[in-house]
């Protein structure tokens, strides 16, 4: 192994970078991508609308325009039949994009699958994005001496170490635990080794009925935003900020509750009607008290001021 290399603080003020590229405008930069959720939650129609978004250099999550370049999409737990049926209703009556490639079975990446997604890469036309949909299917077996830590940073390294190489984006897609955690991070399934490894983290949710994306990463802000599938055309939008999206919803059902029943309401009555977490729901009404969009009468209750707010 070489002698380290250093760098003076002065070397490096002088060094020019090129700029980060991007595979989705200020979300998803090049390098390892993380994007983790329950089953069934729609993650795999939104990496199949990212992955045309991108073979077209089209719009993806209602307001991101992404440049064009040649994707790859390895759908390992879907096949060909479900693709199109999918990929139909996405596109609609647009033509089908020429630069986005499919596999539905591959090796794990230390048994041909990183050689496979090389090779693509280098006879792409202008490689821009890989999606592995799920890691699950191509991660390397964990080595006898290894700690499940070291498994699992390593098999996640093995995808950054090509994303780098490459100057592409590469999609992990992954499953989050059952348990829930304070920190939506904390619940991506596997140690910390995978997120260690990982250049940006989304977390996608749902609570209360609505879906909240979280966002975490080396060349990102951290985001928490609300999203919502339009089932007409099969694709995700974001909303908005999710604190604000979701307290506007929330606030309203609250008013139209309190409305509804003509009498003060107590927390827990009113958790029940809305259907939200009473420990939510007593923080958002004292923020509505002090707001002046409710009263706040005698033991704990709420009403509707005089002139209420529609």
């Amino acid at each position: 192994m070489n002698a380290p290399r250093l760098v003076t603080a002065a070397e490096l003020q002088r060094k020019a970078f090129e700029p980060v590229r991007w595979v989705v405008p200020g979300l998803i930069p090049e390098g390892l991508t993380i994007i983790a959720s329950r089953p069934k939650l729609g993650k795999s129609w939104l990496m199949l609308d990212l992955c045309n978004a991108t073979a077209i250099g089209g719009w993806t999550l209602g307001d991101r325009h992404c440049q064009a370049g040649a994707v790859l999409y390895a759908a390992l737990e879907d096949g060909e039949r479900r693709l199109k049926d999918r990929l139909g209703k996405i596109c609609h009556q647009q033509a089908w994009p020429r630069g986005l490639s499919f596999v539905t079975e591959m090796p794990n990446l230390t048994a041909g699958g990183l050689e496979f997604l090389r090779g693509w890469a280098k006879s792409a036309e202008g490689p821009r994005l890989m999606v592995i949909d799920t890691f699950a299917k191509v991660r390397p077996t964990k080595g006898r001496e290894e700690t499940q830590y070291e498994a699992d940073y390593h098999a996640a390294g093995i995808l950054k170490a090509l994303a780098d190489e490459l100057r592409i984006g590469i999609i992990m897609v992954h499953h989050v635990r059952k348990m829930e955690a304070e920190d939506p991070f904390d619940m991506v399934s596997g140690t910390n080794g995978l997120t260690g490894a990982a250049d940006t983290i989304f977390v996608m949710k749902r609570e209360s009925g609505a879906v909240t994306l979280y966002g975490r990463g080396r060349d990102i802000e951290e985001v928490e935003l609300a999203m919502e599938f339009q089932r007409d055309i099969c694709r995700w939008r974001v909303l908005g900020a999710a604190t604000e999206v979701h307290s506007s919803g929330e606030r309203k059902a609250i008013r139209d509750a309190l409305r509804e029943a003509g009498e003060p309401l107590k927390i827990a009555d009113i958790a029940a009607i809305t259907g939200h977490p009473q420990a939510a729901t007593k923080k958002l009404l004292f923020r509505m008290y002090r707001a002046g969009e409710l009263r706040r009468n005698q033991r704990g209750s709420y009403s509707l001021p005089d002139r209420a707010t529609p």
